[in-house]
C-alpha cells in the first residue's frame, strides 16, 4: 500500500508508489502535484527536514528530490524563504459543460433586466454596519439560531415594510430567506405539502417561477396580464398565484384597483393564497407609491420583500411576511433545510435599516435611476421611427414596442454582435410565441460610466432596423 503524506498549510495527499524507491517515487509524487495545478505557483513546501519525518524517510532523500524539480524548472529554492513552487504560465481551463440558465453571457453593454447597478453597492456603509454588527453580536447568535431569522432583523423588517410598503406583520411572522427563488421554493413545498398541486403565474413571468414550482412538484398555468394586470377571471381550478402587482415583471403595470379587491375575493372564495412578489416595490418615479397588496389581507396574501434590486442579489438577502397559519409549517420546513441565513449578513442588514442607511441609499438609487430612465426614454423618442415605451412609472425596466417590420429575434441578434445585451418579450411568455415584437429593457445593470454608451449602440441597432 503507498504511503501517504500532507504539505502542512495545504491541505493536499500525495501517493508514493510503493514499488518505485522513495527517492524516485517522491520526485514523480511532487512534480504530477505541480503539473496537474494542486500545488500552485508560489507554494511553499516543507521544510526538508519537517517532510522526511513525516515520510520517515532520510531527509537527504527529499532534499536530493527538491534539488531535481528545482533544476527541471518546477521549484524555486530562495534564501531564508524555503523552497517553493516555481512561477508558471495559467494552465488552460478544462472545457466543461456550463450550467444552463445560471449565467448571463458576458457582453461589453447590457441592457438585459434583472439587475442593479452592482457598482453603486454602499460598500463604505455596509462596512461600518458589519463593523458595528460584529462588535454588538454576543456569541450565542453564531449557534444555531431561529429558523425565521435573527429576531433584530425580523423586527426591522416588519417596521421597515410597514413604514415603505403598507404591510401588516409582526416580527414573529416574518421570515428571512436567500431571496425570493428560496422563499418561492419553501412556499411551495408547504403548499405541496397541504395539497396543493398547481401554482399560478402571470403570463408573461419570470421562467424561474416555472423551474421553482416544478421543482416542488407543482405543476404551473399561466394567466394572462392586460393592462390593468392579472385577469382576475382566467383564474380556473387553482388555489395558489404568485403576482407583482406593484410593477407586473415585465409589462410594467401596476395591479389596478379593482383588479386587487377581485384577486383577493377569489382568494377567500377558493380558500386559497396569494403570493406577492414585490421585487422593486421601493424603487418610483411618476406617481404615488403602490402600497402592498398583503397589507389588504394579510391572511391570504404572502409578502415577499428583497435586498436583491436595492442592494445586490449576490447577498441573498430576502423576508416573507407570512399569515399566521403559514409560521409553523415554513418554520418546520425550513428547520430541516439549511436552517437560516448567515447571521452576520442578517445584523449588517439589520443595522443598515436601523441607522436609516439603507433608506438614504434607496433614495439616491431612485434619483439615479429616474435620470436613467429619462436618458433611455429621451434617446429613444430622437430616433426616425420612435418605439413605444411603456411601463416606466416604477421600477428598473421599459418595455419597448418595435416600429412595424421589426423582428424582435433579429433586434436581439443585431445588439449580440455589437456586444450589446438585449432581451425580448417573448422570453417570458409562457408559450414564448411572438406577438408584437418588443424589448424588455433594464436601464439598473450598467455601471454610470457605461449607460451613455449601452443607449447609443441600442439606438444605432434600432435605426438599422436589426
Amino acid at each position: 500500500m503507498a504511503d501517504q503524506w500532507s504539505i502542512a498549510g495545504v491541505d493536499l495527499y500525495v501517493d508514493l508508489d510503493a514499488t518505485r524507491r522513495r527517492g524516485a517515487a517522491l520526485t514523480a509524487a511532487l512534480r504530477d502535484a505541480v503539473r496537474s495545478g494542486r500545488l500552485a505557483p508560489g507554494t511553499r513546501l516543507p521544510a526538508s527536514r519537517t517532510l522526511a519525518a513525516d515520510l520517515g524517510i532520510a531527509r537527504g532523500t527529499v532534499t536530493e528530490a527538491y534539488r531535481q524539480l528545482a533544476a527541471e524548472g518546477y521549484l524555486v529554492a530562495r534564501q531564508g524563504a524555503g523552497t517553493v513552487v516555481a512561477p508558471r504560465g495559467t494552465p488552460p481551463a478544462r472545457a466543461g459543460r456550463p450550467a444552463r440558465g445560471h449565467t448571463r453571457p458576458p457582453v461589453r453593454y447590457d441592457l438585459r433586466p434583472g439587475l442593479p447597478d452592482l457598482s453603486a453597492f454602499p460598500r463604505r456603509d455596509w462596512l461600518a454596519a458589519t463593523r458595528t454588527a460584529l462588535g454588538r453580536m454576543d456569541h450565542a447568535a453564531l449557534g444555531w439560531g431561529d429558523p425565521r431569522g435573527h429576531p433584530t432583523l425580523r423586527t426591522e423588517l416588519a417596521a421597515y415594510a410597514g413604514r415603505v410598503r403598507g404591510v401588516q406583520t409582526e416580527p414573529g411572522q416574518v421570515m428571512v430567506c436567500a431571496g425570493f427563488a428560496h422563499g418561492l421554493a419553501l412556499l411551495c413545498a408547504v403548499l405541496r405539502d397541504r395539497g396543493i398541486d398547481t401554482l399560478a403565474v402571470e403570463d408573461p413571468y419570470l421562467p424561474g417561477y416555472r423551474r421553482i414550482a416544478e421543482a416542488a412538484g407543482l405543476r404551473t398555468v399561466g394567466v394572462p396580464v392586460d393592462a390593468d394586470g392579472i385577469v382576475v377571471d382566467a383564474l380556473r381550478d387553482v388555489r395558489a398565484v404568485v403576482v407583482t402587482p406593484a410593477h407586473q415583471f415585465p409589462m410594467g403595470v401596476p395591479l389596478a384597483p379593482d383588479r386587487r379587491m377581485a384577486l383577493l375575493d377569489w382568494a377567500r372564495a377558493v380558500d386559497g393564497l396569494v403570493i406577492e412578489d414585490d421585487y422593486d416595490g421601493e424603487f418610483r418615479y411618476d406617481r404615488q407609491p403602490v402600497g402592498a397588496l398583503q397589507g389588504l389581507d394579510p391572511d391570504r396574501v404572502v409578502y415577499a420583500g428583497t435586498a436583491s434590486k436595492t442592494l445586490a442579489p449576490g447577498l441573498r438577502l430576502g423576508w416573507l411576511a407570512l399569515p399566521s397559519d403559514l409560521v409553523d409549517p415554513l418554520t418546520d420546513r425550513r428547520d430541516t433545510t439549511d436552517r437560516h441565513t448567515g447571521i452576520l449578513d442578517q445584523l449588517t442588514f439589520a443595522e443598515l435599516v436601523a441607522t436609516g442607511a439603507y433608506d438614504r441609499h434607496v433614495r439616491r438609487s431612485r434619483a439615479r435611476y429616474r435620470r436613467r430612465r429619462d436618458h433611455l426614454v429621451a434617446a429613444l423618442a430622437a430616433l426616425p421611427h420612435p418605439p413605444t415605451v411603456t411601463g416606466i412609472a416604477a421600477g428598473l425596466h421599459a418595455l419597448v414596442a418595435l416600429p412595424p417590420g421589426y423582428r424582435e429575434s433579429a433586434v436581439v441578434a443585431a445588439g449580440q454582435r455589437r456586444s450589446l445585451g438585449l432581451t425580448g418579450l417573448s422570453t417570458y411568455r409562457g408559450d414564448r410565441v411572438v406577438r408584437q415584437p418588443q424589448l424588455v429593457l433594464g436601464y439598473g445593470t450598467p455601471p454610470d460610466h457605461a449607460y451613455g454608451p449601452a443607449v447609443r449602440e441600442l439606438c444605432a441597432v434600432l435605426t438599422s432596423g436589426g
